[in-house]
Parts: C-alpha cells; sequence; structure tokens
C-alpha cells in the first residue's frame, strides 16, 4: 500500500499523518536523519548549491564526489569507486560495460530488477539459474559458449533476507573463466567487519571482479557505486550511459551525506554491532512464536504467511496498532509465499522490538496464522 510520510525517515515515523513504529524501511543503521549526515549536507548546499546541472564527465564534477569515492574505495578495500545518482544506476551501467552481443551471463532467478535491465541491456545472452543452485549453475557454466562470460548475483535477497553462497559462487567463477559480480546493496553497511560488506565478509576481495553497491540504504544518503580495479572504473566513467547521459549526477548535498556516513561507521562498528543485536531479538522472538521467516540469516527478516490477501490484512492490523511492515506479494515474490518484509535498524529500541513483536505474534494467533 502507498503510503505518505510528512516528516524525516526513522524508526518513529510520521505516516499519514500518524505516529508509527517504521519496521519497513532500508534505513539499516538509522543514519537517515543523523544529525552529523544533516549538517553534511546543509553545508554542501551552502557551498555547491543544489544540483550539478550537467554530466559528472562535462563540468558536474564536485569536489566532494571525488572525496566520497576515495573514501568509499579505502573502506570497501578497492583501488577505485565511481559513484552513480542510484543502485539502479550503477548496475545497468555497469553491466553492458563488463559484457556485450555475444557474450554469456548467468544470472540468479531472484536477482534485484536493476540486474535484470542491466543484462537485457547488454544484449548478452542470459542464462538464469534457480536461486542459489549450485548444481544447475555449473552445469550451465560448462555448456560451450563463445565470448565472455558473467556469474551476477545479489550477495543479500531483499525479500527473503538469504545470503549468497559468495564462496562457492567465486570458486566456479575461477573454474569456469567467468568474471564475477556481486551486488551488495543490503550488504553496505551490514554485513562484514564494520559492515565493509558481504565480500569482505567471507574474505574475498581478490576474487570479485566488480562489485556495485547503495549508498541509500545502511548509509543513508543516497546513490550508487561500483568498485573494482583503478583500470576497469577509468573504463567505466566515458563508457557507463547511466552515468554520461544524466545531467543530474548525484547531487552535492546528498554526495556530503554519504561521505558522512562512511567517516562515521569506518572507525566505529558500535551502530553495526547495535543492528545485529536487535536483528538477533526479533528473529529469536519470531522464530520462538512458531512463525516462518524462511531463510533469513540477515536484518531482512520475512513473516512469511503464503496467502496475499492474509498478508495484506496482517499488515493493515498492524497499522492499527501503531507498527508499519508491508504486505509483499506476487509479482515481487512468488506466488503462495506473500508476507511481511520486517526491516530491523540499530535505532530501534527494545521497546521498538517487542511492540512489533508482541503485535505481529497477536494478530497472526488471531488469523490462525500460527
Amino acid at each position: 500500500m502507498y503510503r505518505t510520510l510528512y516528516g524525516p525517515q526513522g524508526t518513529h515515523i510520521n505516516l499519514d499523518g500518524r505516529e508509527i513504529i517504521n519496521m519497513a524501511s532500508n534505513n539499516y543503521l538509522g543514519l537517515a536523519n543523523d544529525p552529523d549526515l544533516v549538517a553534511a549536507a546543509k553545508e554542501a548546499i551552502d557551498k555547491y548549491g543544489v544540483g550539478p546541472s550537467a554530466s559528472r564527465n562535462i563540468v558536474g564534477n564536485f569536489a566532494i564526489h571525488d572525496e566520497l569515492e576515495e573514501a568509499l574505495a579505502k573502506f570497501k578495500g578497492v583501488e577505485a569507486v565511481l559513484v552513480f545518482n542510484s543502485g539502479v544506476a550503477a548496475n545497468t551501467g555497469v553491466i553492458p560495460v563488463l559484457v556485450g552481443k555475444g557474450d554469456t551471463i548467468y544470472s540468479d532467478e531472484l536477482n534485484h530488477g536493476s540486474i535484470i535491465d542491466g543484462c537485457r541491456l547488454s544484449r548478452a545472452n542470459v542464462k538464469v539459474y534457480p536461486h542459489m543452485d549450485l548444481a544447475k549453475l555449473e552445469e550451465m557454466l560448462k555448456e560451450p559458449t563463445e565470448g565472455k562470460k558473467l556469474l551476477v548475483a545479489d550477495a543479500v535477497f531483499s525479500m527473503d533476507g538469504d545470503l549468497a553462497p559468495l564462496p562457492e559462487m567465486a570458486a566456479l567463477a575461477e573454474k569456469y573463466g567467468a568474471m564475477f559480480m556481486v551486488d551488495d546493496a543490503h550488504g553496505d553497511g551490514v554485513m562484514g567487519p564494520y559492515g565493509k560488506g558481504t565480500v569482505e565478509h567471507f574474505g574475498l576481495r581478490d576474487k570479485v571482479t566488480v562489485e556495485t553497491g547503495s549508498l541509500s540504504k545502511a548509509f543513508g544518503a543516497a546513490g550508487g557505486f561500483v568498485a573494482g580495479t583503478k583500470e576497469f572504473i577509468e573504463e567505466l566513467r566515458p563508457k557507463a550511459r547511466s552515468f554520461i547521459f544524466t545531467a543530474s549526477p548525484l547531487a552535492p548535498c546528498l554526495t556530503a551525506a554519504a561521505l558522512a556516513a562512511i567517516n562515521k561507521i569506518a572507525d566505529d562498528d558500535t551502530l553495526v554491532k547495535r543492528l545485529w543485536e536487535n536483528r538477533e531479538y526479533f528473529a529469536k522472538r519470531m522464530e520462538e512464536a512458531g512463525l516462518n521467516t524462511g531463510s533469513t540469516v540477515t536484518p531482512v527478516i520475512p513473516v512469511i504467511v503464503g496467502d496475499a490477501e492474509k498478508a495484506e490484512e496482517l499488515s493493515a492490523r498492524l497499522y492499527e496498532k501503531g507498527v508499519y511492515a508491508q504486505a509483499i506479494k506476487f509479482p515481487v515474490v512468488p506466488r503462495g509465499t506473500a508476507r511481511l518484509r520486517v526491516m530491523i535498524s540499530a535505532a530501534h529500541t527494545r521497546e521498538d522490538l517487542e511492540k512489533a513483536a508482541d503485535a505481529i505474534i497477536e494478530i497472526t494467533k488471531e488469523m490462525g496464522i500460527i
């Protein structure tokens, strides 16, 4: 259901004129309205104005863009980073540079829509393998092909909260001569030491060809990025159509906010640890109640009810109790797997989590779900 905010994004929000606990946001670290990010954004507006009004390859590149890319590269442990105005733009821009007509892409069936769009735009042959089915993936990789090969997958899947088996996938990519691209939009700021991401979590930095990420989730700002070698990023800058053909690259104020977020967590993992403490508490409450949370191992916690109408009813009844968790149904998820998608934040208090958990358990019991 479409709803409207009348205040800042946070764990308590003014939604449609009601004060409510927000369990539906990607604001994993609670940074979207953090005072340091707000101050950095205001300072950047005073210094740079509102928008670039030109492609970054012409005269829309501000010093703050370069500062963010340098900070991100250091944070992610890569040679270079290129920032885009969204994660969608990053994925649709980078994939057609990696591969083209006559090449082959191997893509998980539950990959994000922006990966799917990037694959289509590349004009490469796309082979879709069943979700995290490594045996089928290897079977596909064995098949003779011409041209380059690219294996691409989300690291954290945003509807199920499960984690891709990146070490095994990296091994298959290496065995069969494929490039390996990882989209870590839901892992940045969440997974690994200091939230450096899922690639860092698994220790695979030298096994991943290219990584894409998001600045609009855990980092609380907006935008996306591509991380890789300096040579590849220099090649990408003049070739990625979603980068060069926009006169509205990431606004300086959002760039400054993202930089403030990186600086905030780079040497202090307090928020990341708190996020995982909150996640473990809430997941345990759901599990002990007998609710189906699928295969989640991350702060994305689905409460799977199956029937779409039941999912909508559960969401509506929670809303009346002052808790917002969105109902997700087909075509976003397969038929018969409708659910609430509960998103945990470091900014949630124990009281918030208790109230949300109590409400979910009470209503699902009344509805005969458990």
